[in-house]
This record gives C-alpha cells, structure tokens and sequence, in this order.
C-alpha cells in the first residue's frame, strides 16, 4: 500500500496541469512512494557532522594566473583587414540603423 493517495496524485497532476488517466495516477502512485522512500533512505544517512558539498571530489581551480604579454598593435591587427575606419575593423551594416 502506497503512501502516496490516489488523490494526492489527481492533486499534484493538476498543479502541474497534467491530464492523467485513471489507470495512470495508480502507476504513478505507486513510482512516487517509492522515490518518497528513496529520499527517506538519503535523509537517514546524512549525518551532522558530514558538511554539505557541491561536488562528489574536491575541485581546484587549474586557470592560469593572468599575465601581461605583448600583443599585436592596432596597425598589426588592422593590417589585413578588407576595410579599417578610424582604427577599428569596418563591418557591413546589419541592423539596418542609419549612422
């Protein structure tokens, strides 16, 4: 016998605005006690002194520190683009604003 009532289910299905048959909402009463179950198993394992995690493994941090290098200079990145205008690349026009 299921926890979870045949109405409870009728209840939770149209909270969430899904249509069930009857046969359906026994089905899925019976899958809802049991994840009921499940969750009461987890809950009796955590224990107080278990602090609560984000991730199954510590993680660290593997970025790289941030660190100036020369770069190209504007003329340089400039050089081999189709058009330039006052030191930026020159792109077609596609939002179709006037300038």
């Amino acid at each position: 016998m299921s926890s979870i009532s045949r109405d409870e289910v009728a209840h939770l299905a149209r909270l969430a605005r899904l249509e069930l048959e009857p046969d359906e909402l026994d089905h899925l009463a019976g899958q809802l006690d049991q994840i009921i179950g499940a969750v009461g198993q987890v809950s009796q394992v955590a224990a107080d002194d278990i602090p609560p995690t984000s991730h199954a493994l510590p993680i660290t941090n593997v970025f790289r520190d941030d660190v100036r290098r020369p770069c190209l200079s504007s003329e340089a990145a400039l050089s081999g683009a189709p058009e330039a205008e006052e030191g930026r690349f020159r792109v077609p026009q596609i939002l179709g604003e006037e300038q």
